[in-house]
């Protein structure tokens, strides 16, 4: 499992074409990709299982905690996890949670995503 940022604080600024706002980029592929919007009530529990395919879950709204072994770690707004084919893996939330959630075998959030900080 591993944790990266898509916050505006870790975007670049675009200006092209009179533009002004901020862009975190997320994922390109070649290949077939699937996207989706994950809504997680109160006591939400998205169950302990392997990953079909390299999935990343992208925190919109809302607070939770995501594990692969016995450690849960807190996410929230801005949290991007990231788990490889075949991870075991559980997403949880107490009080509700929104995230994008993209499967693609040609994942890879290194390449645009900055790490985020365990602190």
């Amino acid at each position: 499992m591993e944790f990266y940022r898509f916050d505006a604080g870790s975007g670049e600024k675009v200006s092209h074409f009179d533009s002004d706002f901020v862009l975190s980029r997320i994922v390109r592929t070649d290949s077939a990709v699937n996207i989706g919007c994950m809504h997680l009530g109160a006591n939400g529990v998205v169950g302990y299982h392997q990953t079909a395919a390299p999935q990343l879950l992208l925190v919109v709204s809302g607070q939770g905690a995501v594990r692969s072994g016995e450690e849960s770690v807190r996410i929230g707004p801005g949290d991007a996890v990231f788990w490889t084919r075949g991870e075991w893996h559980e997403t949880t939330s107490e009080q509700g949670l929104t995230a994008l959630v993209i499967e693609s075998a040609e994942l890879d959030p290194a390449r645009y995503m900055p790490s985020r900080s365990m602190s």
